[in-house]
């Protein structure tokens, strides 16, 4: 089995990316397992990994960050016991060391058949300036611990400063080897991309194509090293709510989930005016999803809609993570802003419990037991997106 850690700061593309290798890899007939991990209870990035096709079971009992070496090894463990893949792939949140995760695989004496990829670590091209100048050394922190940068998004930069760029990242990690890359393009720089975090992939045709993930969500970072949240300057804060009386289509869905990103972007811009993150709604109607992101302050709302799972009811799930913003005001916008928008249309919500809140402190998780689900995904090769 061989492990790859894709770390990368908030926004910087890791979800694309990770599905977009899963399905490369499994059109290429390896068996893989990717286990993503988030901020907080509300897991969001399955539900756009269910997109394409790959099922996901959230694991809620317990946080990698806060029981690390317990908890990510149980779930490394028993994925390898239980589903025994070729390839395991680790998305940290965006407010942690990844190379962190990859050490702590490392010490799990997994044996010899385990081996460790290069570490990546994405970064947003486009975004590139304002991360140096709000989280300029936590986003340095991971830059220097990489030994392949991955610079993403490069489709929405001009061309003529990606050189510059390259030169800039190269710079700050001159060891790291430099690959451009983009959601949007998988044809060859993506596959010299693989190729380099992969060099001894063998191709096996005989295996039908599976993938199976796990969606872990977490807050806050490995206590045993050094508390990577603090380090990043970034409040966060996730939360689901039940939509009662919605009945809505797909126009007014996409209407009043711009009127709600809007709402919290105006406040978030009142606590930070050049704040980067990610901003993340999903407000699921019942038959489709509207899915909302920003990830830095100047950006208008990005959209997709996605086909909701058979027998979904209508809620709405927002994951908000910030630079410079304490959790209590960036939880006090969200909660306000979920108010004054329903409201106004006159849509009854609650709040869904989700276990315990996590205030990113370090506590224990006494008692509680890690269960993996493992799906095995058939047929991927072939799906359009």
């Amino acid at each position: 089995m061989e492990v790859i850690v894709v770390g990368g700061f908030l926004g910087s593309g890791k979800t694309t990316t990770i599905i977009n290798m899963g399905k490369y890899l499994a059109e290429k007939g390896k068996k893989v397992a990717i286990i993503v991990n988030e901020i907080g209870e509300v897991g969001i990035d399955g539900d756009v990994i269910k997109r394409f096709g790959f099922d996901t079971k959230e694991i809620t009992s317990g946080c990698i960050c806060c029981s690390l070496k317990v908890g990510l090894r149980t779930t490394v463990t028993l994925l390898a016991k239980e589903y025994n893949p070729d390839i395991l792939m680790i998305e940290p949140t965006g407010i942690a060391f990844p190379h962190l995760i990859r050490d702590e695989v490392e010490l799990m004496n997994l044996g010899e058949q385990v081996k460790m990829a290069p570490l990546v670590t994405l970064i947003d091209g486009s975004r590139f300036k304002p991360l140096m100048k709000e989280v300029k050394e936590f986003a340095m922190r991971q830059i220097i611990d990489a030994e392949i940068l991955g610079i993403n998004k490069v489709d929405l930069i001009e061309p003529i400063r990606i050189p510059i760029l390259e030169a800039s990242v190269q710079q700050l990690n001159p060891k790291a080897r430099i690959v451009l890359l983009s959601g949007k393009d998988t044809g060859e720089r993506f596959e010299s991309f693989m190729r380099m975090v992969l060099p001894e992939m063998e191709e096996i045709p005989e295996k039908a194509p599976e993938v199976a993930i796990v969606e872990k969500p977490e807050s806050s970072a490995p206590q045993e090293t050094e508390n990577s949240i603090d380090a990043s300057g970034v409040g966060s804060y996730s939360a689901e709510f039940a939509v009662e009386n919605g009945n809505l289509s797909t126009g007014a869905t996409r209407e009043l989930t711009t009127e709600l990103m809007n709402t919290i972007k105006a406040k978030v811009l009142k606590l930070n005016p050049e704040f980067v993150g990610h901003i993340k709604l999903f407000l699921d109607n019942g038959l489709e999803t509207v899915k909302q992101s920003v990830t830095i302050y100047y950006e208008e709302p990005q959209e997709d809609i996605i086909k909701s799972e058979e027998g979904a009811v209508a809620k709405l799930k927002i994951l908000s993570a910030v630079s410079n913003v304490e959790k209590g005001g960036l939880k006090d916008a969200v909660n306000s802003s979920v108010q004054e928008v329903f409201e106004r249309k006159k849509i009854e919500v609650n709040k869904t419990e989700q276990g315990h809140d996590h205030e990113h402190g370090h506590h224990e998780h006494n008692g509680h037991k890690d269960q993996v689900h493992v799906q095995r995904i058939s047929n991927i090769k072939g799906r359009k997106d």
